[in-house]
Formats: structure tokens, sequence, C-alpha cells
């Protein structure tokens, strides 16, 4: 068992801190509301901390799952940060997507003071994290990688070193790209099924079966055809991971035609007011611009 502390409790975090306590770790959470923290020790057990730095205090392995890059910088860096609480031999693990310059950067500034850093991105959604099945896709040292991940078990699926700093990053990169092509494929499908008259669950019972067949087409397809968004992963988060996506594509020399146009393709769903709709949501974009 470690003591850990656990940065940041939305709907990702929470869950995931909650599994750690289950499993027996001596938590210690962070919320930039503390409310939300307070919250979590009352349902939870451990302790929570005012600041980042008053929740690493002590901690062998510090966690984040935060918003952004410069979420993630602000509960890092700084007299207020975990960085200035963790001494060396410690671990950071970061499960937020972000950039992968921001996670080697940071990655860097741990290693001047012989800590730690591994890039934990993770896949699976709201309900993922409250089973404790996530994917995980890990960048980092071996070591590093070899110490943090009997810990992550406690709400992992999977759990994978992909290679070294970043590499976790560009693989949830990958996950996002790969999520992006098939929901606008299944929403067109969806749409063009009901233009057509067919019933879409008939047709998904019967192409789920074969070749087309996806994780999205069978947890989606029916709050889809129902039209049924206030769920699942929101649109406003995916335009941020492949605006992340994007920006790394133009630095490698990677072309994403796909992704920058399905990207657009959410933009629109912005404009209808579906910014916190699940990015299955992109089928109502079809509905509109057919009359539906």
């Amino acid at each position: 068992m470690a003591r850990v502390a656990f940065l940041g409790l939305g709907v990702m975090g929470g869950p995931m801190a909650s599994h750690l306590a289950r499993a027996g770790h001596e938590v210690t959470v962070y919320n930039r509301t503390t409310a939300k923290a307070e919250a979590w020790v009352a349902a939870h057990g451990g302790q929570f901390g005012t600041t980042p730095r008053a929740a690493a205090e002590g901690a062998e392995m510090v966690m984040a799952c935060v918003g952004n890059d410069d979420d993630l910088r602000a509960v890092c860096l700084g007299d207020e940060g975990a960085f200035a609480a963790m001494p060396a031999g410690t671990l950071f693990v970061d499960h937020t997507t972000v950039s992968a310059q921001v996670t080697r950067e940071l990655h860097d500034l741990a290693a001047t003071q012989k800590v730690g850093f591994v890039d934990a991105p993770v896949s699976g959604g709201q309900a993922g994290a409250e089973n404790g099945v996530l994917s995980i896709m890990c960048g980092g040292a071996q070591a590093d990688f070899d110490r943090a991940a009997p810990v992550l078990d406690a709400y992992a699926r999977v759990c994978k070193r992909m290679g070294e700093s970043g590499a976790g990053q560009i693989t949830k990169m990958m996950n996002q790209i790969c999520i992006a092509g098939l929901l606008q494929g299944l929403a067109e499908a969806l749409h063009f099924g009901e233009k057509a008259g067919l019933d879409g669950r008939a047709v998904v019972e019967v192409i789920s079966q074969g070749a087309a067949g996806s994780w999205q087409m069978q947890n989606r397809h029916g709050t889809m055809l129902d039209g049924e968004f206030n769920h699942g992963f929101a649109v406003d988060w995916m335009r941020k991971d492949l605006g992340i996506c994007l920006d790394a594509a133009d630095e490698i020399g990677a072309p994403l035609p796909m992704t920058a146009l399905v990207d657009q393709f959410y933009k629109d769903v912005q404009n209808m007011g579906g910014g916190r709709w699940d990015t299955s949501a992109l089928i109502e974009r079809l509905r509109k611009l057919g009359g539906a």
C-alpha cells in the first residue's frame, strides 16, 4: 500500500481516487474547489489539502487529473505546487490529457529534483472511471512505470508503457483520432438510415456483429437514435483533445485531414449549444443539415 495524493476530483478524478482508497492506499486529495475535496473525504475517508503542495506533503506518489496544459502547470509548479513538496525518489503520475510538449517540459523539471514522472492519460470515460476499468497508456522511464503500475491497477482494465516521456500522450491522441472518425461514420450511417426509413436498432443488431462493429456503435447507437446526449464525454473536451492532436500533427508533419474536418463539425455542434453534449451528438448536426 502507498501514501498517495490525488489532484483533481472531477468526473474522472473523483472516482479514480475513490478506487485508490478502496484498494487500501492512504489517500490525500486536492481540488480547486475545496468543498468538493471535503465532500470526497466525508464519503471515502483520507485527508484533503488546501493546496497541491499541502496534499503532496509526505506522499510517495502524486497523481493528477485536471483540465488542460495550464491547469497541469498550475498544480505542479510554483510555491504551492506539488513539485515544491516532492523530494527525490517520489513519483508524479499525470492522468490529464495534455500536449506531449508540456509533458516533456514537466518531466524534465521533475528530473532536476530526481522525481520520477509518468504521463498516463486514460480512456474509458466516466463509466470506465466509476467502474475501475480504464485503459491507461503510459510514457516515461521503465523503472518509474514499474513503480506506478501496481497502484494504477486499482482503476485499470489495461495499463501499458508505450515508450519514453510523452509516448502516453501521443497514444491518447491516436485514441481520440480514431474515436472522432468512428463517431462521424456512425452518425452518418444512422442518419442515412433514418432518412431511408429503416429501423436503426435493427440495422445495428446486424452490422455490429460484422466488420463495422465498434464500442461506439454498441454503446452509443441507442442514445444517438433517441437524441439523448446529456452523458458521456463532452464535445468541448473533445475539441480540446483534437486541438492537441492537430498541433502535434503540424509539429511532426503528419496530415490529419479527417480529424481536422470532424473538429470543425464539433465546432458546429458547439454553435448549436451542444458544447456539453456527448461526442456522439455529431448526428444532431446532420439532422439539422438534413432538415430532420
